[in-house]
């Protein structure tokens, strides 16, 4: 919980760049938006989502890494909630004190979520990526961080071997 009235900046950099999921599905009301870049970091899905190959994001402190994303300043209310939708009180995820540069040059004290629990060899899935470059195209992040992840290998949904 939340111990002051204070907004806080939340740094998103998986499915919550995406407007559908942050906004719409998990009714947030960020009172500001931002977009930035996380330094010594780098982006992965170790994170599993069932039994197969599929992950969601998490990030591991790499020195000459960078991870971008969305900064959200968030009312203590929107921030309890969002812990909640993210699983931290059971672990999944925690929140972590970072600095971000944000797009303008500045430099901005946020949080963000990393995760202890990561399995290397998970991919995202299709739909997963989506959300993220949805969101990055929303957001209007960097041409090349696009790419990137336009590029980075799919998981196999086996769920999909089901239907």
């Amino acid at each position: 919980m939340s111990n002051s009235d204070t907004p806080i900046w939340y740094f998103g950099y998986g499915s919550n760049m995406s407007r559908a999921i942050f906004v719409e599905r998990r009714a947030m009301r960020p009172l500001a938006i931002r977009t930035g870049r996380l330094d010594g970091h780098r982006l992965c899905f170790d994170l599993p989502v069932g039994p197969g190959e599929r992950g969601v994001a998490n990030v591991v402190a790499d020195e000459g890494g960078h991870v971008w994303g969305v900064l959200y300043l968030l009312t203590p209310a929107d921030l309890d909630r969002l812990d909640r939708t993210e699983g931290v009180a059971f672990g999944a995820y925690e929140r972590v004190a970072v600095t971000i540069v944000a797009a303008d040059g500045t430099s901005v004290t946020a949080f963000t979520y990393r995760s202890r629990h990561g399995r290397p060899g998970r991919k995202p899935s299709p739909r997963y990526i989506g959300l993220l470059l949805d969101g990055a195209r929303e957001q209007a992040l960097p041409a090349a961080y696009v790419a990137w992840l336009r590029g980075l290998d799919r998981a196999r949904d086996e769920r999909e071997d089901a239907a």
